[in-house]
């Protein structure tokens, strides 16, 4: 069996839009992949297929060895998935929750009943387990959800969006428990977001831009590709500034939605200068290290929304 998630020449067209365009990867198991992008980059149409929700109609994509063109029902066995929206009964209590879930899986008896308990623990939910689900919290509920999603013990975790509608506290918890789920338990773990924070924690990224796979590295290895620190100016006219400070200092501007967007080195030098030239043309500056929203915009020429 092959300790891996490998992605080939995938595409997918809807009738009025090419939803994914020749995407190719490879994730192995104890590691975190994270597919960034905004609404409309193809995430949804891959995950769904990478779940089995959507058969594959070009290309390939081969989970622990196995096609997923040809071998669903053995690939499924292999899989937790959590979707973007709350699949829990909320009548329900946490434990009454995942022993229903057991059952699908032909879990039953002390076999079930002990692997409730692991998990219960390992999510820190356990002095919880006999409250319903709707009075839980979002972060807790997310806890829930994950914990349903490894009953089974999959090979591989699948979580659209797994942090969306969580506080930033309860979204670190989360990301931290899935970066311990990987490294111990040695799951592979996909998510789909399209929140810098949550791709940051990754150990691979795909940035998606329409449909295709526009950078894929280490978080920090597409930030260094950025060069330099990222500088954001704010004008009343950008358009004029942003000529004038090429013309003058030599310097690429990108107009975006917030003023003006450019990368040089030794930012704090250049940001010196600059308002010294224009003190009346400039209402605010910031500059910064790279982002992977930099990284985005760097490489579509438009920003990550």
């Amino acid at each position: 069996m092959e300790n891996r998630l490998e992605v080939e020449n995938l595409s997918h067209a809807y009738p009025e839009r090419r939803a994914l365009d020749d995407v190719s990867f490879s994730v192995p198991c104890g590691e975190i992949f994270g597919l960034l992008g905004p609404n409309g980059s193809g995430k949804t149409t891959l995950f769904k297929i990478l779940s089995t929700l959507m058969p594959i109609t070009s290309g390939t994509a081969r989970i622990l060895g196995y096609n997923l063109a040809t071998e669903v029902r053995i690939i499924r066995d292999f899989l937790g998935v959590v979707f973007q929206h709350p699949g829990l009964d909320g009548k329900l209590t946490i434990v009454e929750n995942l022993r229903h879930h057991g059952h699908l899986y032909g879990l039953s008896g002390k076999i079930l009943h002990n692997r409730i308990s692991e998990l219960l623990e390992c999510f820190g939910v356990s002095d919880r387990a006999k409250e319903r689900v709707e009075i839980l919290s979002g972060g807790l509920q997310r806890r829930v959800e994950i914990a349903k999603a490894l009953l089974h013990s999959p090979r591989v975790l699948l979580l659209d969006e797994p942090t969306s509608g969580l506080d930033i506290t309860a979204r670190q918890q989360l990301n931290d428990y899935l970066g311990m789920l990987a490294q111990m338990e040695n799951i592979l773990v996909l998510m789909t977001t399209h929140l810098l924070e949550d791709a940051e924690t990754c150990d691979q990224v795909g940035i998606l831009d329409a449909g295709r796979l526009v950078a894929l590295g280490e978080p920090d290895e597409l930030k260094a590709e950025v060069g330099g620190d990222v500088i954001l100016i704010e004008s009343t006219d950008s358009d004029t500034l942003g000529a004038a400070i090429t013309e003058q200092f030599g310097v690429s501007t990108v107009l975006t939605d917030n003023g003006l967007r450019l990368e040089c080195e030794r930012g704090h030098e250049f940001v010196r200068d600059v308002v010294a030239a224009f003190p009346d043309e400039i209402q605010s500056v910031r500059f910064g290290k790279p982002t992977l929203a930099d990284v985005f915009i760097k490489l579509t020429g438009n920003p990550l929304v």
